[in-house]
């Protein structure tokens, strides 16, 4: 009776349409990612800032980064293992809690090393955010367009680096960098208020035998009517092998983060051998990054629409020949153009990957520790690229560094379509 009663729980949630709740659970997960961009995006801001003043060493900076790094690898372990095993609702509070309040200390640092501790905590809580925000909308999203409003976050989160940038541009030089610290922990307490009467996933309830108080939720987002149809394939639940999932999954995440990281920040030294110093160029900088929001926009076009497969694979093969193309650009004109495609694949694959694919291989049980599990291990390898692509430029060719990179994006993409299970409209478990 109990078994049938959550299978029928599970019916009536996947086939909800948008309500007033999730709407709320949405824009509050959105404006939370907005926040973690935004700061991240500041952060860099930041540095620049005190080392030109000569509050910080170049020695400091590098710690204040690591620590960072370091943050985003502990926040995403910590938000699986508490978003499981506690709750969705309690890693959701407890993580913008950690971000904002060791943000808004940060600018009151009486000094560069005060500083670097308020960033490794508030980057703890950015960590979490990551991993908490796409998966909270995931499972209370209607099961129909589940991935259109998963990639519409990343959307959203993306536009906070150029507003965050030209924010630093008007504040940083007129009231200092404390304000932007300031602004942005404020901005974190006010929506953690807002946050505070959040429901709990009804999916989790149901896994750890609450279903009287997850009906009282899925009301909430039956407001509105539901499908009263079901294609069989919607009515196909994803078949799960954890190990392969996991393995799916860090690989999928860390071939998007390397991708990016390692590309945006080292094809400059390639292009300035050949006389188009990029780096200086703000214009061309901005060009470029238009590629994100149209990025972000196509894959949440996409992954409702055609699948999350065929999405993601041409994705990771586009970012391995538009990398090596852009590496190979002689001319100003070649640079922003495979720039930007470039560019517009990273934020497809940010979208479908990151925002929608990876929380959906995982069953409720696990989800958010498989998520966190893959984030903290792409963190890690982001974390070990600036070494091992140190090591390459000594005892190889700047050339062989994108060969490399483009190998690693058609590995996951081989590894995405021939291991990864479609998830398209189908119940996650």
């Amino acid at each position: 009776m109990e078994m049938q009663n959550v299978a029928e729980l599970q019916k009536r949630i996947d086939r909800t349409h948008e309500s007033p709740l999730f709407y709320k659970i949405f824009a509050l997960v959105a404006g939370g990612m907005f926040l973690d961009a935004a700061d991240v995006y500041m952060a860099s801001a930041v540095v620049s800032s005190v080392f030109k003043s000569g509050w910080s060493t170049l020695a400091q900076n590098s710690y204040f980064l690591s620590g960072g790094f370091l943050g985003l690898f502990i926040g995403s372990l910590i938000a699986g293992f508490i978003g499981d095993l506690k709750g969705r609702r309690v890693a959701y509070q407890v993580n913008l809690l950690l971000f904002g309040g060791f943000t808004f200390l940060a600018a009151f640092a009486p000094n560069m090393w005060v500083l670097i501790i308020c960033r490794l905590c508030a980057s703890i809580g950015l960590g979490s955010e990551i991993v908490t925000g796409y998966s909270m909308v995931n499972e209370f999203a209607p099961i129909h367009n589940r991935g259109k409003w998963c990639a519409g976050v990343s959307l959203i989160a993306n536009c906070g680096a150029p507003l965050t940038l030209l924010l630093c541009t008007l504040i940083i030089p007129r009231f200092g960098w404390r304000v932007m610290f300031a602004g942005i922990g404020i901005a974190a307490a006010i929506l953690w208020y807002l946050r505070r009467d959040i429901p709990e996933s009804p999916r989790w309830l149901m896994v750890h035998g609450k279903n009287e108080q997850a009906e009282t939720v899925i009301k909430q987002l039956e407001v509105n009517g539901s499908r009263t149809a079901m294609q069989s394939k919607k009515a196909t639940p994803v078949q799960h092998s954890l190990g392969i999932s996991l393995f799916v999954a860090i690989v999928a995440v860390s071939a998007v983060n390397i991708c990016q990281y390692t590309f945006t920040s080292w094809t400059p030294t390639l292009l300035v051998k050949r006389g188009i110093n990029i780096s200086s160029s703000l214009g061309l900088s901005t060009l470029m990054m238009l590629g994100a929001p149209v990025g972000c926009a196509l894959g949440a076009y996409l992954v409702d629409r055609i699948g999350r497969k065929k999405t993601i694979v041409p994705a990771f093969l586009l970012t391995a020949v538009f990398g090596m193309l852009y590496a190979q650009q002689a001319s100003t004109s070649g640079v922003v153009i495979v720039g930007f495609l470039l560019t517009t694949c990273f934020y497809v694959l940010m979208a479908s990957v990151v925002a929608v694919y990876v929380a959906e291989l995982f069953t409720t049980a696990f989800r958010f520790r498989g998520a966190g599990i893959s984030n903290g291990i792409a963190k890690l390898f982001t974390v070990a690229m600036p070494l091992v692509v140190a090591w390459m430029l000594q005892v190889t060719s700047v050339e062989m560094i994108f060969w490399t990179i483009s190998a690693i994006a058609l590995f996951a993409g081989v590894v995405v379509w021939t291991l990864g299970t479609e998830t398209n409209q189908r119940k996650i478990g």
